[in-house]
């Protein structure tokens, strides 16, 4: 073979390996592009996603004004406690500091005695129990004694008291006559003392929010926990203590410090109607953040929750007297625990109406 042929089968092996080097490369492009185009609309898919719950949360967190809950210009104020006569005003003082700052003498860490789960009465009676739909203390002196279908029976504003003590803040209750329970007794009395006998105050206790034509969502209300209540009562519901350590600035709202399945709030038309007209922090019955439906269902979601038992086997001993919203048997109705702790209610109530008919 002479110089020329050699120098000609070099060239074509360099034209081949080019040839396929090229080939290679344009096939490694259109790999990569098919790669792009199926996985990029993966990555699109998934940011759209993200974008849109990202979106859902930040909407769902931003502040929204609905409608004042109630316009009146004659709601329920508390009596004055600098108005109290000499003689009172310390034993009213030191009753309203035990309400603001219960643990603090009541709790854990009480310098009077260990009663209570941490809490303060005041974590549930807003503003030492005087604020407007706060579950105040407007009608407390007014309405009792009274007849409760709970315990089937009279009830005096000790026993009132001492079911606080006992459901709400998971403990004991101080006993009659001790400086503690007098105090309290006393400043519930007072502040309430310019409402009638027998009559109501407008705005006191808890707003009642209107009820759903469904059931509450606990799974709906678990998004909006985490939008609007994480940043003060936490991911896993254990509130916030003070700097001190000995209270809470932002109370449990389940868990071993929270209230237990007695309390008058594990009852979701009280729940919902509470954090309806006061939550999140900065809401008022005057300016709420929450549509209803987002009160039910948060109410639904952090009642869902665990949180300390009690025995209720004394409780309501006319089972036809139960609350349409007490989630637990026997009932005098065909509903189910379920539909009596979540709804929808609209039902239970048209029965238990219909049942007092005959």
């Amino acid at each position: 073979m002479d110089v020329n042929s050699d120098k000609d089968i070099s060239k074509l092996i360099k034209q081949v390996n080019a040839l396929l080097w090229g080939v290679g490369g344009i096939l490694a492009v259109v790999v990569v592009m098919v790669l792009l185009i199926f996985v990029g609309d993966d990555m699109v898919r998934e940011d759209a996603e993200a974008g849109e719950l990202n979106r859902a949360l930040i909407d769902s967190a931003a502040p929204v004004n609905h409608p004042p809950l109630d316009e009146s210009n004659d709601l329920w104020t508390a009596v004055d406690l600098t108005q109290a006569p000499a003689s009172a005003k310390a034993q009213l003082e030191y009753g309203k500091d035990l309400i603001v700052n219960t643990a603090k003498y009541l709790g854990p860490k009480g310098s009077v005695a260990h009663l209570t789960n941490g809490m303060n009465c005041q974590n549930c009676h807003l503003n030492a129990g005087t604020q407007p739909y706060g579950n105040n203390y407007g009608s407390v002196a007014s309405t009792y004694p009274k007849y409760r279908g709970r315990s089937g029976a009279i009830e005096d504003i000790y026993k009132r008291v001492a079911d606080c003590f006992e459901r709400s803040l998971n403990g004991t209750a101080p006993k009659v006559g001790s400086k503690e329970m007098e105090a309290i007794v006393a400043y519930i009395n007072y502040v309430g003392s310019n409402v009638k006998k027998g009559e109501k105050a407008k705005g006191s206790g808890i707003y009642d929010v209107a009820l759903l034509d469904r059931a509450a969502d606990p799974a709906k209300g678990k998004v909006l926990y985490a939008a609007k209540c994480v940043s003060c009562h936490q991911t896993d519901g254990s509130g916030m203590l003070n700097a001190d350590k000995v209270a809470y600035q932002y109370p449990p709202l389940w868990g071993d410090h929270s209230y237990n399945h007695g309390a008058g709030l594990y009852r979701l038309s009280r729940f919902a109607g509470y954090i309806k007209a006061n939550m999140p922090l900065g809401a008022s019955y005057k300016a709420p953040q929450l549509s209803d439906e987002e009160a039910w269902d948060i109410a639904a979601y952090v009642n869902s929750m665990p949180r300390p038992s009690k025995d209720l086997s004394k409780d309501w001993p006319k089972i036809e007297e139960k609350n349409f919203d007490h989630p637990f048997g026997p009932f005098a109705d065909a509903f189910s625990e379920e539909q009596h702790k979540y709804g929808p209610f609209k039902p239970i109530k048209a029965a238990q109406k219909q049942a007092k008919k005959g």
